[in-house]
């Protein structure tokens, strides 16, 4: 089996060991994001911003990995409290032109470092 491990320092750096992602032939399969800021390392404050910085991380990884939102065929989304489910929905959304990748979605008992949502991705590459 041939594979690539991903890195991208646009992502925040694993919290545990993992890679951010693993390319397998044509497949790119990302770890889970949470919404930390790469910079800081530091969660965002509240559902809309962790929820912005995750498809943020998810598109950077994806990025270093030589592929693209629009080529995410799934994705999971972990969620602490269901009740923030239309507002991740939103946003979620807004990183998907034309139709969306399949999808699930459930609730979790707790997220790493406190986390209110974690999304994880699969993805093709054109290469």
């Amino acid at each position: 089996m041939n594979r690539t491990i991903i890195q991208s320092s646009n992502a925040p750096a694993a919290v545990g060991p993992y890679s951010q992602a693993v390319r397998v032939g044509h497949f790119v399969y990302t770890s889970g994001q949470l919404g930390l800021d790469p910079q800081t390392g530091k969660l965002a404050e509240g559902i809309e911003a962790q929820t912005h910085q995750v498809m943020a991380n998810v598109a950077a990884v994806l990025d270093a990995a030589g592929t693209s939102m629009e080529n995410v065929v799934k994705t999971t989304i972990f969620l602490a409290d269901m009740q923030d489910f239309a507002t991740v929905n939103g946003i979620y959304a807004q990183s998907f032109s034309g139709e969306p990748p399949a999808r699930s979605t459930v609730q979790v008992a707790a997220l790493p470092l406190g986390g209110l949502v974690e999304i994880e991705a699969v993805a093709v590459t054109t290469e």
